[in-house]
């Protein structure tokens, strides 16, 4: 009788909800808030409580989770396998269980699916925003093509340590760049309508100050003050919010103390009552049970508690929620508005998605994998993701007469390797190398190639001899050094960030051969090359480039393209420089020009009293911006609109930028300010805009940005966003070291 009586209630709501006269009366978002109830209103604890949960499916564990879906205890599952596994689920949940919730599957997507488009650091340096939601949209069609509705991505956790192997994940150091990459991706992996079947829910991780983790240790604890977590830490995920991002993961790391997955602050405070946020969060892999052992909770039950009350709707993996939830509000520690919340939050998302009207997934029409546009994208992504850190005397592009071209280093034809860490979709075999691109041209050039070593940490030297054989038959050297992608990612931090295993030896050997020895560096975070860089003619700086790293980087080193990637994240000069970053605040003795040019390792007397490290010059090795190109640009002409502006005007930015070489290339205009006195002391340079353009030899393009009050506003020590009077400067040019600067007046 009871079942009867609930099914009724369930027709006779959504009959009632579909209404075309109530339809007209409401718009699409009130129409799910009303469809929620419904359901919400006939739910039984348990059921709630199962909305709240997340699992990983297992091999041999399909009867028993097929179970627990019959009885509503799963909301959610990671990594489905296949699509006849995520249907064969779904059909359970929507046909056998009570209520007829459907489930919400969830997958790295990080950087692609099976095109595998460069790590996001690479994705970063490349400058181009559309190019990176593009990549986005072609990862969410493919993957949703094998049943994947919600994605882990984008990470836009800033980070200013390279020793911290996540910072491959994500977009670099600075929150203003980051921010635009994080509505780019979620416009990309939602596209145009959440309910098209090619569209994921974005989840914007890890909130919030992970990549702040001390020494660079994966899961550390972090120390942020409120001012710096709100003007550097969270205005990536302000952004993401902004731009309709569905979903939130709370950190492993504890912030100030606080676990992420039970603090208040945070999710509550700032994600829910200052910005508005409707979707759900999850919590990341066993995080809340973790809480544990940061000394948080004592147990499960209070780990639960802590973490439903700050905020986690849903929990990955672990069973805290499912085993202690109940007893809590039994017990009445727990009042069960805050798991209704949960549930509502979870809900909308699948609403959104149109899970309800399409549950079961089907497999497109036409194939949307690996297609001929999909490798273009993924080519060009590399191709503008690639830095060209040094070029002397242009022996970059290779031009005639040369002819005959050696190939060595155990990363040139590492198929595997250069999809990077977290794309555990793409497959080797459809990856293709920078060997395999070489000896597919007919361009009447003879590639000869030598590994030199078995991999980038293989401490061997038996490849050497065959190595010098090939340098010394040829008229120019390819040296594919770096690191695997096992080394850089989750858990996968670094104390020492030089080339491993004897990779430096088979630089020494190449550089005494006397050939141009240009190195291609594939690696998923900034290197030490202090001790490399002079004896590499070129480098250019690849990350883990993806599926399509060996025509791209084939295109850059023959000319057929211009290198115009620039650096999102700086390169220390030494593991004890970090962190080193672009926007620092100054100090009351910062270092100068005569503290420039320190040797490493060779202290000398002081020079004056300054923050500056006796045996190391104080400046990155490469700075953020930084990027050169085939050709040259000159800047000229820097003008504002006015020297004095009050809270309402906006100012007139304007410089001339001149292709002054021999190639048609891109460039990469930076505009920085910097607030000169403040309440809070303020950084040395701030990013603000930038614009990327492309020049033919001898072209000049007039440059505007456009500046206003809001620009220059920061949170105060308080938390309040303010904008002071004062004066401040502009600086515009190549990067955040190579500038023209102005200044003006706020009133």
């Amino acid at each position: 009788m009871t079942q009867k009586i609930i099914s009724l209630a369930i027709i006779l709501t959504f009959v009632f909800l579909s209404c075309s006269d109530l339809r007209k009366k409401m718009d699409e978002s009130q129409l799910i808030e009303a469809k929620i109830d419904s359901i919400l209103v006939l739910m039984t604890l348990e059921e709630k409580i199962g909305q709240l949960q997340q699992l990983q499916i297992k091999k041999n564990m399909h009867d028993s989770v097929c179970d627990l879906v019959r009885q509503g205890k799963v909301g959610s599952f990671l990594n489905p396998g296949n699509l006849e596994t995520r249907n064969r689920l779904q059909k359970i949940a929507i046909g056998e269980s009570r209520l007829g919730i459907p489930l919400i599957f969830g997958r790295d997507v990080i950087h692609g699916y099976r095109t595998v488009f460069p790590i996001p650091l690479g994705q970063a340096a490349s400058w181009n925003p559309e190019l990176v939601r593009k990549a986005a949209r072609i990862a969410a069609m493919e993957a949703s093509s094998e049943g994947i509705d919600w994605t882990f991505a984008p990470m836009i956790d800033i980070s200013r340590d390279p020793r911290w192997g996540r910072v491959a994940e994500g977009c670099g150091e600075d929150p203003y760049l980051t921010g635009i990459y994080a509505k780019a991706m979620v416009h990309g992996f939602q596209g145009n309508d959440l309910k098209d079947p090619s569209a994921i829910a974005s989840c914007g991780k890890h909130f919030a100050g992970y990549g702040d983790a001390e020494g660079g240790k994966d899961y550390n604890t972090t120390l942020i003050p409120e001012s710096e977590l709100r003007n550097i830490y969270l205005p990536p995920f302000k952004a993401l919010v902004g731009a309709g991002g569905q979903t939130i993961m709370s950190a492993f790391n504890d912030l100030n103390g606080i676990p992420a997955s039970g603090n208040e602050f945070t999710l509550r405070r700032i994600l829910r009552n200052e910005w508005n946020f409707d979707g759900f969060v999850i919590s990341d892999w066993d995080a809340i049970i973790e809480m544990i052992m940061h000394g948080f909770c004592k147990d499960g039950s209070e780990a639960a508690l802590k973490a439903i009350k700050a905020g986690v709707d849903m929990e990955m993996v672990s069973t805290s929620y499912m085993n202690n939830l109940a007893g809590l509000v039994n017990n009445g520690e727990l009042n069960t508005g805050l798991i209704d919340d949960a549930v509502k939050n979870i809900l909308r998302v699948k609403y959104r998605l149109g899970l309800f009207d399409r549950p079961i997934a089907e497999v497109p029409c036409e194939n949307v994998i690996l297609t001929a546009d999909n490798l273009e994208l993924a080519r060009r992504l590399a191709t503008e993701s690639c830095v060209l850190l040094k070029n002397s005397n242009q022996v970059l592009p290779v031009k005639e007469p040369v002819n005959r071209i050696a190939i060595i280093g155990p990363l040139a034809d590492a198929p595997r390797e250069q999809l990077g860490a977290w794309s555990p979709d793409g497959r080797p075999e459809e990856s293709q190398t920078p060997l395999a691109a070489f000896q597919a041209l007919k361009d009447n050039r003879k590639y000869l190639y030598a590994p030199g070593l078995q991999s980038s940490r293989d401490k061997s030297t038996r490849g050497f001899a065959e190595a010098l054989k090939v340098a010394g038959s040829s008229q120019i050297i390819f040296l594919f050094l770096g690191e695997e992608a096992i080394l850089s990612g989750e858990n996968h931090s670094r104390a020492f960030l030089n080339l491993p295993g004897a990779q430096e030896q088979l630089i020494d050997l190449l550089a005494s051969t006397g050939k141009p020895l240009v190195g291609i560096i594939l690696a998923g975070r900034p290197l030490i090359l202090s001790d490399i860089e002079d004896k590499l003619d070129a480098i250019l700086y690849a990350w883990h480039p993806g599926t399509m790293a060996g025509p791209a980087i084939a295109d850059l080193l023959l000319g057929k393209s211009v290198p115009s990637g620039k650096l999102t994240i700086s390169f220390p000069r030494a593991e004890g420089q970090i962190p080193v970053y672009y926007n620092h605040r100054n100090t009351g003795r910062p270092p100068s020009e005569v503290h420039q040019g320190m040797i490493p390792g060779d202290p000398v007397n002081p020079v004056g009293h300054a923050a500056f490290y006796l045996d190391l010059d104080y400046r990155p090795m490469y700075p953020f911006g930084y990027g050169l190109s085939y050709t040259t640009f000159e800047y000229s002409g820097l003008k504002l609109s006015a020297d004095t502006i009050s809270m309402d005007d906006t100012l007139r930015v304007e410089i001339t930028v001149k292709n002054s070489g021999l190639y048609e290339a891109f460039e990469t205009t930076q505009l920085y300010i910097r607030d000169l006195y403040a309440s809070l002391t303020r950084p040395v340079r701030e990013l603000k805009g930038f614009q990327k353009f492309g020049l033919e030899p001898g072209e000049s393009r007039k440059v505007v940005f456009r500046l206003t009050a809001a620009d220059l506003a920061f949170y105060n020590y308080k938390g309040e966003l303010l904008v002071e009077s004062g004066d401040f400067r502009v600086f515009v040019g190549k990067s955040s070291a190579d500038v023209l600067e102005a200044g003006f007046y706020l009133k």
